[in-house]
């Protein structure tokens, strides 16, 4: 390949990393642009997970052998079968050099390959039909990270040193694409996290809630949601400062997490303030007032605050067609809002009160008496 047909190809791989949502995406386009690159017709990319002592497969791409997945649920192998990674590397780098790409083939060691760790590649290489393969370590914040794996099929030309060291160049650009994935990964889990306590934060819940309803136009699937206002946040914020008020809200939300586990994919959120809710998807309504009860409980228990109002407000209930997140957050929020006015020390539930439930009549009253404003939903209107 020519020098301008290689830039044309690192080009290409950085390219279609900086395009990928999300670290699968990612993983795939930094194996797919390593076989186009390298004219391979197989690509892997692994990473070494130290703590568990093994190489770990996270996206195969190209001609995939029996047994081989996209994105393998638990395809890994015993680090110590691979010595490049926890010796030879180590050696290298200790010495002040970087790793180098290798080539190796179904017939042994090539263009530089080590005895003593060869025959577990040659084997692979063998039981799955191919020729011959180029390995790269991938060095990400000074460390081994992993290795990306490019595969001929028998009888294709063999790599050369010159594969060998594009390929090092390859995993370069790997490393500079995870390393940028990674920050847009934690960018995207801070933008929907609450700094404070954790759990997922309002935006989070506005994307969520509005797809779970969705999703319940869609097919009938239960959708819960639990809205909640912890009592006293202010009396100790202003009594005993806002660092005892700031632990408060760290120990209910981690109340609100263990309440929420009682719901199978529950999302636990801080809505802002003392403002907080979990919402649930596919469990039914009994489930979720169980939690919220529970929650409840839990809640007065804390030695700090004055216990938590909630409401429950749950599409498998007598409330009315939910088209809209919207109507569902009021729903919920009305509930909260007469748990609060009642000082009761259960969740208050819409739509189990009969026909003249106070809670839907308050969820459908524009008045100063409604549910709070300020925790207007941000979804599509309904």
């Amino acid at each position: 390949m020519g020098e301008d047909k290689r830039l044309a190809a690192v080009v290409a791989l950085a390219q279609g990393m900086a395009a990928a949502h999300g670290s699968r995406e990612a993983w795939r386009a930094a194996a797919a642009g390593a076989c186009r690159a390298l004219g391979g017709s197989f690509a892997a990319l692994s990473v070494w997970e130290r703590e568990l002592g093994r190489l770990r497969v996270l996206a195969n791409v190209g001609e995939r052998a029996e047994g081989e997945e996209e994105f393998p649920e638990d395809e890994s192998y015993p680090v110590h079968q691979f010595p490049e990674i926890t010796e030879f590397l180590h050696e290298r780098w200790a010495g002040g050099g970087e790793p180098d790409a290798w080539v190796e083939t179904a017939q042994g060691p090539a263009a530089g390959g080590r005895p003593g760790y060869v025959h577990q590649r040659v084997a692979a290489l063998r039981r799955r039909g191919r020729g011959c393969c180029v390995v790269a370590p991938i060095v990400l914040h000074g460390r081994a990270w992993g290795e990306l794996y490019v595969a001929r099929p028998a009888g294709a030309p063999v790599f050369g040193r010159a594969d060998a060291d594009f390929a090092t160049v390859l995993a370069a650009v790997v490393a500079a694409g995870l390393a940028q994935a990674e920050r847009l990964e934690e960018a995207r889990r801070l933008a929907y996290t609450d700094a404070l306590t954790g759990l997922a934060n309002r935006r989070a819940v506005d994307v969520k809630l509005d797809e779970a309803v969705e999703r319940h136009r869609a097919d009938g699937t239960v959708v819960s949601l639990v809205v909640c206002d912890l009592n006293g946040l202010k009396r100790v914020n202003d009594t005993q400062g806002h660092a005892v008020g700031d632990r408060l809200l760290e120990r209910f939300g981690s109340v609100l997490s263990l309440c929420g586990a009682m719901l199978p994919g529950a999302l636990a959120a801080r809505l802002g303030g003392d403002e907080f809710c979990l919402l649930a998807v596919g469990p039914s309504a009994d489930e979720a007032v169980k939690a919220a009860d529970e929650l409840c409980r839990r809640a007065a228990e804390l030695e700090l605050g004055d216990g938590v109002a909630c409401g429950v407000a749950s599409t498998e209930d007598a409330i009315g067609p939910v088209r809209s997140a919207r109507r569902l957050f009021r729903l919920a929020d009305a509930a909260q809002y007469r748990a609060k006015a009642l000082r009761a020390e259960k969740p208050v539930v819409a739509g189990r009160e009969g026909p003249d439930d106070p809670v839907m009549r308050l969820a459908d009253t524009p008045s100063p008496q409604g549910p709070s404003e300020r925790r207007r939903f941000r979804g599509r209107p309904g």
